[in-house]
């Protein structure tokens, strides 16, 4: 273990995961449940002892989060919290929604050709929303979001749009967890769900652009005031 610590990319048995991997997924579940707030300077040794790590695999996260655009570096020295503007919201909105509406497309036509296997971890995530709404526990409910759409890409069962998809994963649970959560986006995914489960590749894709472009709007709305 303490060589891992040393290299920050050696791992120890039966845990392959880099440190500087453990380490980038720590501070970006942070961000994302606002423990580190938008514009907070993070001091490399601060987030090292905090994580029970050494400062090399948390130097190589905190400058994978700034290649990232998650993280930016400060004029003389440390990295902060970027804050999201306008303009990053609906860059994101504009890749995802063609992405999550074909993802819905296609995995309808799995439903439908025989490839319903998925569709209990789908049904899991709209229990576990509801769960958690029910505890006013918001950040598992946004991981129940993130984590609905992910398993809608799943079942979709085509390996190029899920590593796409992983690449927004993050970037979409940090605009959920900053936004409003409101109890129409929970009837929407199930709603969503019925069209999946019913092999019903039209419908599907018409509910989940609805949800996307909803989304969007709350997003707008709830970071940005729009009206």
């Amino acid at each position: 273990m303490a060589e891992s610590r040393r290299t920050g990319t050696a791992a120890t048995a039966g845990d392959p995961v880099p440190l500087s991997a453990r380490a980038r997924e720590a501070v970006l579940q942070r961000i994302v449940d606002r423990r580190y707030a938008q514009g907070a300077r993070l001091v490399e040794r601060e987030v090292a002892e905090e994580l029970g790590m050494s400062r090399v695999p948390v130097r190589e996260a905190l400058r994978a989060l700034v290649s990232e655009g998650l993280l930016e570096l400060l004029p003389h020295s440390g990295v902060r919290v970027r804050r999201l503007e306008r303009a990053d919201v609906e860059h994101l909105y504009e890749v995802w929604e063609p992405l999550a509406v074909q993802a819905s497309r296609l995995a309808a036509r799995a439903v439908a050709a025989g490839g319903a296997e998925g569709l209990a971890a789908l049904r899991s995530t709209l229990h576990q929303a509801e769960s958690a709404a029910a505890a006013d526990e918001g950040t598992r409910e946004v991981a129940a979001h993130t984590a609905f759409h992910e398993a809608v890409v799943a079942l979709s069962g085509n390996p190029l749009l899920g590593r796409t998809m992983e690449q927004l994963s993050w970037q979409l649970r940090l605009v959920f967890g900053l936004r409003e959560e409101p109890a129409h986006m929970r009837a929407q995914h199930a709603e969503m769900y019925r069209h999946i489960a019913a092999g019903d590749p039209d419908a599907s894709a018409a509910s989940t652009l609805l949800h996307v472009r909803d989304s969007r709007a709350v997003a707008l709305r709830s970071l940005f005031g729009d009206s």
